[in-house]
């Protein structure tokens, strides 16, 4: 037989095959003809290529032993395109899934979907696919001042939530690996947040808590609600005003060295905008240690990490993000855009975590940086309110408009503010000109139901052209009902029946003891004890009104219980009050003379019983809506308090009712578990 080296050149000749006997036993010698019945080169070549193809596929065989699914296999060969040819000649890179050089088992894996494919490579291709998408960054950069920049992150990033499922606001901030609740003790007494018995306490402005991150090609200075507030407001806003928020420009996050580098920074990148996170943040780690100075590199790295904390719902990995956000803050040669970036990510996550004073340093810090970005003024404002230092904040604001008069969001906040120290008349400009204004981050429930509070007060009804104005918007679920923590579809009425609730023996209980209910509350009330403590929700316009608290957000106070161990035993077999996070039981003692302002209370999520125990006959009413009734000494009045509700007490003695909360009968039982308090 001729050498291999010709193999080639001797298969194009006649071949003189040996002599073999026929079946007669006579030797027959054979010229094979191009006609013939012998081997042409083209059926060697098939042939040869069989071999081979078996070679090759007997590697994806060996994953499953000897089972193999053809059809799988079949299926994934047209996916990846296979080149035979290539196959023939050894030319295997193309699918080298697991970049080591070669086709074996291991690719077979990868190729089948049995193994994920390593970080080097996802990197390598995503490299590639971004160099043939990049612009030239050779071109001069004075004409071209953006295109050599990486893409724009995000500022409101969140958590993106999704990410997780979409988080109503009752729910809690945190991830599941670190227990406990955004709404610390000193939230539950911001007024920014909550008037106990008015506006619920508020949340941290990371909503997020999880949207999905928008593209990061979007601009981080606008909110998120910019878009849609400069559409509605369009026709109401000076042209050149339009025009000023339109120019705002890309950041600039990459720093000279960090623009050689900038498609394996793009590579990374491009891994977390496909959510693929776990993948994202061994990329960036890889980068980190390859360019351990690179500002951006850290940056992307933090992105990925919040990326993954979100994926996991872990606080651990959050946590580990906002540390990676602050090196990346700190290294040197950061472009200043970066900075801003990171910090203000680093407050936003600060904040989901209920990190109230950590995040407030971060904005004080960056206000030092950035002194004259009005924005992050703004930010640092309500970092301060978020903590109850309503003196920081008011004259972080005083600071704001002095230099910015306009501004629409230190103009409502203010203007709440001074709400807050009952300077009524002095807030109302304020708030009403920062919702004119349709800035973004004016258009809140909170500061639609101050200003029709504040106008309420004065006695002016265009209060209720402002709640209905609130009511269009979205923030409250009618005029009358103007609670901001809800669930939507519970049923809403302004009075219930025992029946309506489905609370009969509760009802029951309270009107059969209800003398001895009475007996211990009067035991509470003498002076010299001190037990009742005025009511401090800045709710009433003038008179005495005092409380003797039992159960507040489902806790028991238990010092207060064993003044009136009678009346706490009692409750204890009904969940549906004692266990209700939104609500409070207790002793309210109102002495002649004393009105409440109109008010609702922060959520839709509980009704409120009145259980009369001391009762003049006339002077005492309670309205609703639009309807009032009086109470009754021995019986149970039920209403809604999420609605509005006005008292007076023109007596000429002293009322006393006793106060139970009670989930809306319509919640389920995990949503009663899971609603966080208030």
């Amino acid at each position: 037989m001729a050498p291999r080296k010709n193999f080639r050149n001797q298969a194009k000749k006649e071949v003189k095959p040996a002599a073999v006997v026929n079946k007669n036993g006579v030797k027959a010698e054979a010229t094979v003809a191009a006609s013939g019945g012998g081997f042409s080169s083209t059926k060697i070549f098939t042939w040869f290529m069989v071999l081979a193809l078996l070679g090759v596929w007997s590697s994806v065989a060996v994953v499953w032993f000897d089972l193999v699914d053809y059809d799988n296999v079949i299926e994934r060969a047209k996916e990846f395109r296979f080149n035979f040819s290539e196959v023939l000649q050894g030319k295997l890179s193309a699918y080298d899934a697991d970049g080591d050089g070669d086709f074996d088992v291991e690719d077979a894996k990868v190729l089948l979907g049995l193994k994920e494919r390593p970080v080097s490579v996802l990197l390598r291709e995503a490299k590639e696919e971004s160099a043939v998408k990049e612009p030239d960054d050779s071109r001069d950069e004075a004409t071209h001042p953006y295109e050599d920049e990486n893409n724009a992150i995000d500022m409101k990033g969140e958590l993106v939530e999704k990410a997780q499922p979409q988080q109503t606001v009752e729910e809690s901030k945190q991830y599941n690996d670190q227990p406990g609740s955004l709404e610390t003790k000193e939230t539950v007494q911001l007024r920014y947040n909550a008037e106990a018995e008015s506006v619920p306490e508020p949340e941290a402005d990371v909503e997020s808590v999880l949207e999905p991150e928008a593209d990061e090609e979007s601009v981080p200075e606008l909110e998120a609600e910019f878009v849609p507030e400069l559409k509605e407001n369009a026709e109401e806003q000076p042209k050149d005003k339009l025009k000023e928020k339109a120019k705002k420009k890309k950041p600039k996050l990459l720093n000279k060295f960090e623009k050689t580098i900038k498609t394996e920074i793009d590579a990374a990148e491009k891994l977390r905008k496909k959510g693929k996170v776990e993948e994202a943040v061994r990329a960036f780690e890889t980068l980190v240690l390859q360019y351990p100075q690179s500002p951006r590199c850290r940056y992307g790295k933090a992105l990925a990490e919040d990326g993954l904390a979100e994926k996991m719902l872990s606080n651990d990995m959050l946590q580990k993000a906002i540390g990676t956000y602050k090196e990346a803050s700190e290294l040197p040669n950061a472009t200043p855009d970066l900075i801003k970036a990171t910090l203000k990510k680093r407050a936003e996550r600060q904040q989901f975590l209920g990190r109230m004073r950590g995040a407030l340093a971060t904005l004080e810090k960056l206000v030092q940086i950035f002194p004259e970005d009005v924005a992050l003024k703004n930010d640092l404002g309500v970092a301060h309110l978020l903590i109850g230092d309503n003196k920081s904040a008011k004259r972080v604001y005083e600071e704001v408009l002095a230099t910015a008069p306009s501004d629409g969001f230190a103009k409502v906040h203010y203007g709440f503010i001074l709400k807050s120290e009952n300077k009524i008349a002095e807030s109302i400009p304020f708030l009403r000109d920062g919702l004119e204004s349709g800035d973004p981050g004016t258009d809140d429930g909170r500061f639609y139901f101050h200003l029709g509070d504040a106008l309420q007060r004065m006695g002016d009804d265009s209060a209720y052209k402002w709640y209905e104005r609130g009511h269009q918007r979205g923030h409250f679920a009618s005029v009358w009902q103007r609670s901001l923590y809800n669930v939507d579809g519970l049923k809403a009425q302004p009075w219930w029946t025992p029946k309506d609730t489905g609370y009969m023996d509760l009802v029951k209980t309270l009107e059969r003891n209800w003398r001895i209910i009475r007996d211990e509350a009067q035991s509470v009330m003498d002076k010299t004890t001190g037990l009742f403590v005025p009511e401090e929700e800045n709710l009433r316009e003038k008179g005495e009104w005092g409380q003797f608290t039992l159960w507040q957000q489902g806790k028991k106070a238990g010092e207060s219980c064993r003044s009136v161990p009678k009346t706490c035993g009692l409750l204890e077999r009904f969940p549906e009050a004692i266990g209700c996070k939104r609500g409070q039981i207790k002793f309210s003692v109102m002495q002649p003379g004393t009105h409440v302002w109109p008010h609702t209370g922060p959520t839709n999520c509980r009704l409120r019983m009145h259980l009369g125990l001391v009762i003049p006959k006339t002077g005492c009413k309670i309205r609703c809506t639009n309807d009032t009734r009086a109470w009754e000494e021995g019986k149970v009045l039920i209403f809604d308090d999420s609605f509005e509700h006005e008292v007076w007490q023109d007596a000429d003695s002293y009322r006393l009712i006793f106060i139970v909360d009670v989930w809306h009968p319509e919640l389920t039982q995990y949503q009663r578990q899971t609603l966080s308090p208030i």
